[in-house]
């Protein structure tokens, strides 16, 4: 339980894009230390943070993280991934969900992709903002996506200044390779 490299890349596109937050409705999946979802929120978002509803100890670190910045107003949300629960039933529609570092293993995708399938029928024109680790050559998103009618764009990193080893005046991302993606519905244009 610590900010991962994504989650620094991830807020830094959120900083470089932060006077497009005030009044969105933005939810992170998978939060953690929720580094993304906070800054989201000190910059006006309306955030909903989320992690595994089978592992309490995640959704007190949201909350930890929460009250350590202040931000009384932030909801905390069990959601386990590809689980149609009251909680996930309950969200209202979402502007912007965010996930960093969530397509870790490659077992979990489709159940990603299928909760955020879910949330996008409630409004198409969500899109997801994630960063994800590169780990392996032979993982891919591409089938899944066209499976569920989704669409990616790739962010190149020095569009948002997240091309180096040190963001904000921390050690990470350090030498990881990180990429971004924008996943969308195929039929909405970005």
């Amino acid at each position: 339980m610590y900010v991962w490299p994504c989650a620094v890349v991830l807020a830094q596109y959120l900083w470089c894009h932060r006077r497009s937050l005030p009044g969105k409705a933005v939810l992170e999946i998978g939060a953690g230390v929720s580094l993304p979802g906070v800054l989201a929120a000190k910059c006006g978002a309306k955030v909903i943070l989320s992690d595994n509803s089978e592992l309490p100890h995640c959704l007190e670190l949201c909350k930890q993280s929460c009250h350590m910045n202040n931000l009384p107003q932030v909801q905390v949300v069990g959601l386990t991934w590809g689980h149609i629960s009251q909680d996930l039933l309950a969200l209202p529609p979402q502007d912007i969900i965010l996930a960093s570092d969530v397509f870790f293993e490659p077992e979990d995708f489709e159940d990603i992709l299928t909760t955020v399938y879910f949330l996008m029928q409630k409004n198409p024109k969500v899109q997801l903002w994630s960063t994800y680790q590169v780990r392996s050559a032979d993982w891919s998103l591409e089938a899944l996506l066209y499976k569920w009618d989704m669409k990616c764009v790739h962010i190149p990193l020095e569009s948002f200044d997240a091309d180096k080893e040190n963001i904000a005046e921390s050690a990470l991302p350090g030498r990881h390779t990180v990429e971004m993606l924008i996943i969308s519905f195929a039929k909405d244009s970005l």
